[in-house]
């Protein structure tokens, strides 16, 4: 048998070893496993929330603890004590009763007070409308009229294990959110196929996507910096291929970024402009469209165009893809309303970008039309 010395010794060690751990979650300190640090007033009070809840739970497996070992040690049988027949104590029961219920209580109080401030969305200086797509994320800067899609940038050679992994592997996109310090930005989250959750741990942001519905968040950063965060909801094979990267810099910045967005708009326009009566050689839509294939087709149809039936079909042979010109073109300028996950790229590529790409995959993949797609005919196709 246990002595009652070594056992108080245990009780000892298990508090202590407790309270450390308690006192490393008080401390924030930078743990592998601890939060993201904060950038948000909400992501604070989650914070602060969360700790909160850890001290409660620890100080109540403490004085559980505590009881439970006094009583083994004080009331052992070896000592004479013999079980009681007691079976019913009132102020033992309502005690038991009462403190939690006062414990439930207090962590509802700023529980709630958080949940209100979340979803106090009022006011915003800025809104974004989010829409999630397998597997990319589109930004529509509703008061700028500005929009743009947010695709995986980690090189396909790091995916394969063909080159060494980088620093932001699949955390690192092609175009950024950017946004303002200091502004209350409200975001506007949907999807266009299956469920996605745009999740910014440092903001304190989870906010789910679901098609047919939207949902509204906010956030204010305190700080410029880059922060990453990933799709959280389960949208398909290539979940983790979907990753979130918000840039937020000072006022001026953001007005310059915006600037520069404007400028970029008007000079496309003028190119598709110019590219309208400009008659391209194969060479010149293919060299085009394998840029354009990479940059916003490769996630889904794969670069060898074997895609992933039959959410996503093969571009070798396929039957739009190598079928007549008008249905590969309709399909690519207006998507398709029998698979969502086509979506249409008439609202964010150029009319030389469309014919390139397409012209590209109907000579590529074992592919050999024999047709080209120019600019003019992708104009045409619009109206």
């Amino acid at each position: 048998m246990v002595s009652p010395q070594i056992a108080m010794r245990g009780a000892t060690q298990l508090g202590v070893a407790a309270m450390l751990a308690l006192g490393a979650s008080i401390a924030r300190a930078e743990l592998r496993f601890d939060f993201q640090p904060a950038q948000t007033e909400i992501a604070r009070q989650i914070s602060s929330l969360h700790a909160l809840v850890q001290v409660v739970c620890v100080v109540v497996v403490l004085v559980v603890a505590a009881v439970l070992v006094y009583s083994i040690v004080r009331f052992r049988r070896s000592r004479g004590h013999k079980p009681g027949t007691l079976t019913t104590y009132r102020p033992l029961e309502l005690t038991w009763t009462v403190i939690p219920i006062l414990i439930v209580v207090g962590l509802a109080i700023p529980a709630t007070s958080t949940v209100y401030a979340m979803k106090d969305t009022s006011n915003p200086d800025i809104t974004i409308k989010i829409t999630g797509y397998q597997w990319k994320w589109r930004y529509e800067y509703l008061n700028e009229d500005l929009g743009f899609y947010s695709t995986l940038s980690t090189p396909r050679a790091q995916i394969e294990n063909r080159e060494a992994k980088g620093e932001n592997y699949l955390l690192e996109v092609d175009r950024p959110m950017v946004v303002p310090v200091g502004k209350k930005v409200r975001i506007l989250v949907t999807a266009n196929d299956v469920i996605h959750t745009w999740a910014v741990p440092a903001f304190g942001v989870k906010q789910d996507g679901i098609p047919g519905f939207v949902r509204d968040s906010w956030f204010r950063v305190d700080k410029p910096g880059t922060y990453r965060g990933q799709c959280s909801e389960l949208c398909g094979k290539d979940h983790g291929f979907m990753p979130i990267v918000v840039n937020a810099v000072s006022l001026p910045d953001y007005t310059a970024w915006v600037d520069e967005q404007h400028a970029t708009k008007r000079a496309s326009v003028d190119a598709a402009t110019a590219a309208a009566g400009r008659v391209y050689t194969l060479d010149e839509l293919k060299a085009e469209g394998a840029k354009v294939y990479a940059q916003n087709c490769v996630a889904c149809h794969q670069a060898n165009g074997q895609g992933m039936p039959p959410a996503f079909p093969a571009l070798a042979g396929g039957k739009t893809s190598a079928g007549p010109l008008p249905g590969a073109v309709n399909i690519v300028v207006n998507g398709s309303a029998k698979n969502p996950a086509m979506v249409a790229w008439k609202g964010s590529l150029s009319d030389l970008e469309i014919a390139s790409v397409i012209t590209y995959v109907r000579h590529s993949f074992g592919n050999e039309l024999g047709d080209t797609v120019q600019p003019k005919d992708i104009a045409a196709a619009r109206r």
